[in-house]
């Protein structure tokens, strides 16, 4: 009854996060012994509408260029541009991870995942600096 009325006002990515902490309530209340069968056991999630990654266009790519200061700024931009690596992949990064006589670099990414990157010449004159 709760659940019916709020999802005619709630966006369905909210509706499964009050339809989550229902279910993992019940969970928690069997587990506990509290009560012998958990109600919430056959609510289903409404199907998420995928959404289409949002990109920014030259211009807006050009203008952060610009707004880089000191080459250590402008090479760290350069690198997230060209490989597309996440912020915490990046934070993760040492010095040694770089290559810079093969102009390469291995990312340790999500679940200790690999990949490796060539870099261009901009990107490891600025990060050979710091």
């Amino acid at each position: 009854m709760y659940l019916g009325k709020v999802a005619e006002i709630l966006k369905a990515t909210s509706l499964c996060h009050r339809i989550r902490f229902i279910k993992s309530l019940f969970k928690w209340v069997q587990e506990e012994d509290y009560i012998k069968i958990n109600p919430a056991i056959t609510i289903k999630e409404p199907k998420m509408d995928t959404r289409i990654p949002k990109f920014l266009t030259e211009e807006e790519i050009e203008l952060l260029r610009e707004a880089c200061h000191s080459s250590f700024e402008k090479a760290l931009f350069e690198f997230m541009y060209s490989t597309g690596c996440r912020i915490g992949e990046i934070v993760r990064l040492n010095k040694n991870d770089i290559n810079f006589k093969n102009q390469s670099v291995i990312v340790f990414g999500k679940a200790i995942k690999k990949g490796k990157f060539t870099l261009i010449q901009g990107v490891l004159f600025g990060l050979e600096d710091t």
